[in-house]
């Protein structure tokens, strides 16, 4: 038989009190309470935590406290990955975020779920949804994905929406539920020069 921690990650209903995934969450909590009061000048402190919260040696974020998780070790980082202030991810299902991604302030993920029926719900069990963020995807200030939401690359996503559903690849999308606003093109170019003085 499946541990609860394999139904979790499997996406199928599982106990969340389960003693190992008890610990495994104390684990992440108080990691990030470490992470939460550390210092800006505590550089080797902070990736040290950061290595432990996500379970990885490279391609850490640039992450700025505070900042909360339920496991942490679901979340798959590509490089260059920006969390700003006060983000959310509740990663009972894999979070796959690609390279270069910017997470603006009090942006949530959210891969928790619960059933709809209220018998089933009842039972205390509940499962989890994966979200998937393509490479150089920006989602602006406050926004939140919910389970099973897949965000194509190149997209932005705009402050305040809520992502109920898949967004395409090279799309503004925004609102609550978000919907696609408009394709991005060459006319969205701000023609970036680097100059040597």
């Amino acid at each position: 038989m499946k541990t609860e921690r394999g139904k979790m990650l499997a996406g199928a209903l599982y106990n969340a009190l389960d003693p190992e995934l008890s610990a495994m969450r104390q684990k992440a909590r108080l990691l990030c309470h470490a992470l939460n009061q550390s210092r800006d000048d505590e550089v080797e402190r902070r990736t040290a935590l950061l290595k432990e919260l996500f379970g990885i040696d490279d391609h850490l974020p640039w992450l700025e406290p505070p900042f909360y998780c339920d496991y942490g070790v679901n979340i798959k980082l590509g490089e260059r990955v920006f969390f700003n202030f006060n983000c959310v991810v509740l990663d009972v299902a894999e979070v796959t975020i690609g390279d270069r991604v910017l997470f603006a302030s009090n942006v949530q993920l959210y891969t928790a779920t619960h059933p709809v029926h209220p018998e089933d719900r009842a039972s205390g069990l509940e499962f989890g949804q994966p979200i998937r963020i393509g490479s150089d995807v920006w989602v602006g200030g406050g926004a939140i994905v919910c389970p099973g939401v897949t965000i194509g690359e190149g997209s932005v996503i705009g402050a305040g929406s809520v992502v109920t559903r898949d967004i395409p690849a090279h799309v503004v999308a925004v609102g609550n539920p978000c919907r696609v606003l408009r394709p991005i093109t060459d006319a969205d170019r701000m023609r970036v020069r680097h100059e040597m003085t």
